[in-house]
């Protein structure tokens, strides 16, 4: 998108890379929640919690549409946390993102669980018949124990819940797993139990990331202090077992962000052979697989 966009950001903004083209649409600023340990994207102090004032948001997008009428194809609602916004809000957004800019063909969020537990599945449908397409649920693991140790103030069972009511209202779902969160300790139950929950919910999209601290471990070991980082093998190996734990039908699987070692991409179930091979070829001669090297991990 062009850089003279006519919204007020509050930097650094975030997105999903599937995102890259979309008009980034602030309607709230940071994360309601806030208190996951491995995260640091809404951790400065301008990015503490507030839901943007609707005459504002009405605003910008009526110039946006002014600027580019036609041009824009998708909408992503910033910041992390748009759905924790009231149902009749997101209505009036995206009835003006239909109004203003016609030719948007997908509005898709980040998506809280929590922020699910008051809306009904009917208001999910309201949504959906609205126009929001998509959300993206940083499940992190499917493990209580790793979930309680990094504080996402979530569990299984309402990751579980929040994502089956986003299917059952028609919304499609990319959720996304961190690599190495349990450290050596709970890889194995990191893996098997967040294979466990997308088996559970069957997702349109899975991706997975690796768990990364560019500004220090400290916060994060506040509260998970005997926590060992998996090296580069153990990694792989993780992602070995969480792959082959995997029991999904017609999901988009993505291991491409820049933190991963190994990039991998398929369908899943249709690919899962070929992935663990490639896996498999990783763990047991690393000097002949396609592995990043540490500078191009952008970490």
């Amino acid at each position: 998108m062009s850089r003279n966009i006519p919204i007020r950001y509050v930097e650094p903004v975030f997105r999903p890379p599937s995102e890259a083209e979309s008009l980034i649409l602030p309607v709230t600023d940071g994360c309601s929640w806030n208190k996951c340990t491995f995260c640091e994207m809404y951790s400065s102090p301008q990015k503490k919690f507030r839901a943007r004032d609707g005459a504002e948001t009405m605003e910008s997008l009526r110039r946006c549409g002014e600027r580019f009428g036609n041009d824009i194809k998708r909408v992503f609602l910033a910041d992390g946390d748009a759905m924790v916004l009231p149902t009749r809000r997101l209505l009036e957004i995206l009835g003006a993102i239909g109004e203003q800019l016609p030719a948007v063909r997908r509005v898709s969020s980040y998506c809280l669980p929590r922020n699910l537990r008051k809306k009904s599945v009917a208001e999910l449908k309201e949504l959906a018949d609205a126009g929001l397409s998509m959300v993206y649920v940083g499940a992190e693991s499917g493990d209580d124990l790793v979930l309680e140790k990094v504080n996402k103030g979530e569990s299984f069972a309402s990751i579980c819940e929040a994502l089956n009511k986003l299917k059952e209202a028609g919304i499609k779902r990319s959720m996304m797993i961190l690599n190495g969160l349990g450290g050596s300790a709970l890889s194995a139950q990191h893996a098997d139990n967040s294979a466990r929950l997308a088996n559970a919910v069957q997702p349109d999209y899975l991706a997975t990331l690796t768990v990364s601290f560019p500004q220090g471990e400290e916060r994060f070991r506040a509260n998970f202090p005997e926590w060992q980082e998996l090296d580069q093998h153990g990694l792989l190996v993780e992602m070995e077992r969480f792959i082959c734990a995997l029991e999904l039908r017609r999901t988009v699987f993505r291991s491409d962000h820049a933190s991963n070692w190994l990039l991998l991409k398929g369908n899943l179930g249709a690919d899962k052979q070929r992935l663990l091979g490639e896996l498999h070829g990783a763990i047991n001669h690393p000097e002949t697989a396609r592995l990043r090297s540490a500078r191009e991990r952008g970490l």
